[in-house]
């Protein structure tokens, strides 16, 4: 019988080569599939870094694409460091969005830093409820979080579906399920494609490193997260812990549906989203829960998504083929993870070994 053990901690050297013939396997097996597609290989991944670097719009469509990630892992890392699955971000996303609509909807007139700052309030604050929810039922009554969140993004979903198709309908739409577009006062002001969220993101990022590295409250989440009798003995309260770690991580990444309602599609829809809530516990895990290789590869994942959006147009080619090759890499990227971490033993090798 073939088993599956834990490795030592893998060297930063070994780390290096692994990702590297990860990344080189999966372009190779892509190239593969793109040839079959009747297309260049060659050209097409030129293209992905023309379209992420190609010139200054191109790059800040990147960066639009890194922000919210970025944001949204950030937020997932909290949760995941306290070892409390927070597979909701999605439906955080949604709620903070739905509290920066609501501002507009309710203060209209409100002038322009004041406004900004109100939904930021507000998009953070539906953010952290929407996680305070199952946070609760986590610390009070030992219900699985993992079901509880991934459920609460559907409702959230629905909520928004709601708002859009009906409650918040714009009359003057001609009858199109939309919501009236954001006044002026209420978007992010920006040089050129770049918006205020960039410099938001750069302050969050500062400010959850320092957090959970230098603060008592980051500390007490980490100890939780290694062990909750360690926790208990050193006289940590848990449930308070459980609270604000859930506070913190769902107020994240509902700040990210103000970035994205008042920076980027100027409304509150449906589609907002584009799964960056999913993507991020992606990033957040294979960054190893560490801030500073999240910013990295927030980057990275946002390339693959710009690229892929640009390949798509440019080269005419399906979007399925475009995200196709999307998939490929992060398999082939999880798989690296894998094998850096775990290995196959039989029980051969294993009786030789005793």
């Amino acid at each position: 019988m073939i088993h599956i053990i834990k490795k030592e901690v893998p060297k930063t050297r070994d780390k290096i080569l692994i990702r590297v013939a990860a990344v080189l396997a999966a372009l190779l097996v892509a190239s593969i599939i793109v040839v079959f597609a009747n297309a260049d290989p060659i050209n097409l991944y030129v293209g992905i870094i023309q379209g992420c670097f190609g010139n200054l719009h191109r790059f800040a469509a990147t960066i639009q694409k890194m922000v919210p990630l970025l944001v949204l892992s950030l937020g997932v890392m909290v949760a995941f460091k306290m070892r409390f699955w927070n597979i909701g971000a999605e439906g955080q996303f949604f709620m903070g969005a739905v509290g920066a609509t609501l501002v507009v909807r309710l203060l209209p007139n409100m002038p322009m830093p004041l406004m900004i700052i109100t939904m930021g309030v507000f998009s953070f604050v539906f953010g952290a409820i929407w996680l305070l929810i199952p946070a609760f039922f986590k610390a009070r009554f030992g219900t699985n979080e993992t079901l509880f969140t991934l459920m609460m993004n559907y409702i959230a979903l629905t909520i928004v579906t709601a708002l859009q198709y009906d409650f918040w309908k714009d009359p003057g739409a001609n009858g199109m399920p939309k919501i009236a577009n954001f006044p002026d006062n209420a978007l992010l002001p920006g040089i050129s494609s770049f918006n205020l969220s960039i410099v938001f993101a750069i302050i969050l990022v500062i400010l959850v490193y320092f957090f959970m590295n230098y603060s008592k409250t980051g500390f007490e989440i980490t100890v939780l997260g290694e062990s909750e009798n360690t926790a208990r003995y050193l006289g940590i309260n848990v449930s308070k812990t459980i609270i604000i770690a859930a506070l913190v991580s769902g107020g994240l990444c509902g700040l990210v549906g103000m970035f994205q309602t008042a920076g980027i599609s100027g409304t509150l829809s449906v589609g907002i989203s584009e799964g960056l809530g999913f993507t991020a516990i992606i990033v957040a895990w294979l960054s190893g829960l560490k801030v500073p290789f999240i910013v990295m590869n927030s980057f990275v994942f946002a390339v693959l998504l710009q690229g892929g959006s640009y390949i798509q147009t440019a080269f005419q080619i399906p979007g399925s083929l475009a995200e196709m090759i999307q998939a490929i890499i992060l398999f082939f990227i999880l798989g690296s993870e894998f094998a850096l971490h775990y290995r196959f033993v039989s029980d051969k090798k294993t009786q030789e070994v005793a």
